[in-house]
């Protein structure tokens, strides 16, 4: 065999595995890829969001199969007309942007979409390019509602306070909040305890997997002061934590997205964290205003060595 026959038969073997690999081997279909300016956790939480809106809106059932560390989603979308598969992979590109990467696979018509998806405007293809540009679009329109300023390396102050333990999935953290505000409050008013500064949340737990939290609502009071026990509200010290730190304007229900920024900002510059923000809120929401005025301090506590 000379040397001709043999490059195209190497070609030729090639071209074929590539082709199997192809059709029969790569996860998606069609792939769409598209910036945004924010953490990847907080596009994982807007993924969420903009599925269960889609199934209120067009009926869509969306289910998940697969999440980890918010920042990939799989998912499984079951219509009248399609039973599609998305992958969803957030890659932060540095402290502010995140790549998108969207997999998606037709589980009925794979191999035809595949070889057409490439060189025709098909049905398919413009459905999947206007569903991922309207949840990008979606996004964007939400963070016009909050702003996230990393501030670095910094310090919490130790602080006595009064506290009430809570437990919420992460969407609800303020919600839960909101409810059991008045408890601590009247029975520190009932018991002439004064309070002396913002409230802090400190998160004590933060399963990543169930999206989960069991964090303390705490409120700054004198340490000098004579209480009485309750079942409910605790006195402890916060003590004070080094950490990595920003500064977060916006409505409180989403305060988290200035950890999902920091998050981001240690995996790319290789620092270790506890996963156990504390959260100084320096603004009364209960006062109204502006919400890109309301500001709260986040610290994430550097990793014991």
């Amino acid at each position: 065999m000379n040397l001709r026959k043999k490059i195209i038969l190497v070609t030729s073997i090639a071209l074929s595995l590539l082709l199997g690999w192809y059709l029969f081997i790569k996860e998606s279909d069609y792939c769409i890829t598209f910036k945004v300016k924010t953490a990847s956790g907080t596009i994982f939480q807007g993924i969420q969001e903009w599925s269960i809106n889609q199934q209120k809106s067009k009926g869509d059932t969306y289910s998940t199969s697969e999440k980890r560390n918010f920042d990939y989603i799989k998912q499984e979308l079951q219509s009248s007309q399609n039973l599609l598969e998305y992958t969803w992979e957030m890659k932060p590109i540095n402290d502010s942007v995140t790549k998108v990467i969207v997999g998606i696979k037709d589980l009925n018509h794979s191999i035809y979409n595949r070889l057409t998806a490439p060189f025709y405007s098909t049905n398919f293809k413009k459905e999947q390019i206007a569903k991922v540009t309207d949840l990008k679009n979606g996004l964007e329109k939400l963070l016009e509602n909050f702003k996230v300023k990393i501030d670095g390396e910094g310090k919490s102050e130790e602080t006595f306070v009064a506290y009430i333990n809570l437990k919420a999935v992460l969407q609800e953290k303020a919600q839960n909040m909101i409810k059991y505000n008045e408890d601590i409050v009247s029975y520190l008013h009932n018991n002439n305890i004064k309070i002396i500064g913002s409230p802090y949340v400190e998160i004590g737990k933060w399963d990543f997997e169930k999206e989960t939290l069991d964090y303390n609502y705490c409120f700054p009071i004198d340490k000098n002061t004579k209480y009485i026990e309750d079942k409910s509200v605790k006195f402890k010290t916060i003590p004070a934590q080094k950490g990595l730190k920003a500064t977060y304007y916006g409505n409180f229900r989403t305060s988290d997205r200035a950890w999902f920024t920091l998050l981001d900002y240690a995996k790319t510059h290789d620092i270790k964290l506890e996963n156990k923000p504390l959260e100084h809120f320096l603004d009364n929401p209960f006062n109204g205003g502006n919400e890109l005025e309301w500001k709260t301090e986040i610290i994430i506590p550097f990793a014991s060595k």
